[in-house]
């Protein structure tokens, strides 16, 4: 199979083509915006665009010539993507962890061959390792395979900082953004920029990838997830203008999609907090079952989506409700509490406080019970619709 096609970004590609035509394109960028909105698949779109025989100042790489079949297959010797990964098991010595890792990202990327449109979803700790460094300056002081350009597509970038709160992955790439050998390209993508090192964003030209028009969304989940529309319209508006998320909201084979398994935790986890009875938010809290504070993100991500839509139930804009098919749910909610509006934007200011002690791998049991009890407070919760 090869990649599907490029969703929206119109506008940007146009003018990184004619980029590219001048001259002018620099050797170092840094794609970043939401979550799931296409920034790696532009990525690799700009890998063509670098290897292609006979780009198009306006449309860009042609699509038709023998490089960017290969791109389109991930197949090109001289475009090299990583992405996190989880640690490897049994690796025992430096050399050893390298040689794992990149058998990971090998695999992969055949499994990436076979399915390319993937949610954006991540289901257990991922990292890019001091070894993943180590692999990208080896490569990209060899040779280019087809004597031209060699690519270096570094997706989710933020995780170049890993969970130890370590900054030597990251470091070890300095040199090469400073000094990249001569017609090497550094591509990294992030929904975190703030996450890198600023010696890191220093280094690159930033582009913001926007999010996507839900129309857009809606119609690729029908034609290239064959999802059935009721549920493509439904995913489409809970992705809020990303792809990527809106996939994780379709059906899967087992059963209902994982960010839809997410944000179904997440309400179960805002009723708990609201609860006139504190117990549940405890009885929640100690029921958590993620691996670390670092899981915590998507279900608070989605923790705060289900407050923002209780917050425009709240005004009256029921037309800003995300969770449409939630919405007379949301409704008995708000009735039970009385909460005015106005105080729903503290109570999500909370929750972004608590995802980002998460990122330092804070207990997820002893932050989620502080978190319901701040919600508690905010939100001054007397009662919770059943």
């Amino acid at each position: 199979m090869t990649l599907h096609p490029v969703l929206g970004h119109d506008a940007l590609r146009r003018s990184l083509a004619g980029a590219f035509a001048r001259g002018a394109l620099p050797a170092g960028l840094l794609l970043h915006g939401p979550a799931g909105v296409g920034k790696q698949r532009l990525g690799l779109w700009l890998a063509q665009l670098l290897l292609c025989d006979a780009p198009d100042a306006e449309r860009g790489p042609c699509g038709a010539c023998r490089a960017c079949r290969l791109v389109l297959r991930l197949e090109h010797p001289d475009l090299h993507w990583f992405f996190p990964l989880p640690r490897p098991k049994g690796a025992s010595s430096p050399e050893r962890l390298e040689d794992k890792l990149e058998e990971a990202r090998q695999e992969a990327l055949a499994e990436i061959r076979e399915a390319p449109l993937r949610a954006a979803a991540q289901d257990e700790p991922v990292g890019l390792f001091v070894a993943t460094s180590r692999t990208i300056r080896r490569l990209a002081h060899k040779r280019s395979s087809e004597g031209g350009r060699q690519i270096f597509l570094v997706g989710s970038a933020e995780a170049l900082v890993p969970q130890e709160s370590s900054p030597e992955a990251a470091n070890a790439l300095l040199k090469l953004l400073e000094e990249p050998p001569g017609s090497t390209h550094f591509i990294l993508t992030s929904a975190e920029p703030h996450a890198l090192l600023p010696t890191i964003r220093s280094r690159l030209l930033h582009l913001h990838l926007a999010p996507l028009p839900t129309p857009d969304v809606e119609r690729a989940l029908i034609e290239w997830a064959d999802a059935a529309p009721p549920a493509a319209a439904v995913a489409a508006r809970l992705g809020r203008g990303s792809l990527g998320r809106a996939l994780g909201f379709l059906p899967d084979a087992g059963g209902p999609g994982a960010l839809e398994r997410v944000r179904s935790e997440a309400l179960g986890f805002v009723r708990a907090a609201l609860s006139p009875r504190p117990d549940g938010a405890y009885a929640y809290a100690v029921g958590a079952s993620v691996a670390g504070g670092r899981g915590l993100a998507p279900l608070l991500d989605e923790t705060a989506q289900w407050l923002r839509d209780l917050a425009a139930v709240a005004a009256g804009l029921e037309d800003q409700v995300v969770s449409v098919d939630q919405l007379e749910l949301l409704g008995r909610i708000q009735r039970a509490l009385g909460t005015p509006a106005d105080r729903y934007g503290p109570a999500v200011d909370a929750v972004f406080e608590a995802r980002a002690l998460a990122q330092g791998n804070a207990n997820p049991q002893l932050l989620l019970f502080h978190l319901s009890q701040r919600l508690r407070e905010l939100l001054h919760a007397q009662a919770v619709a059943s």
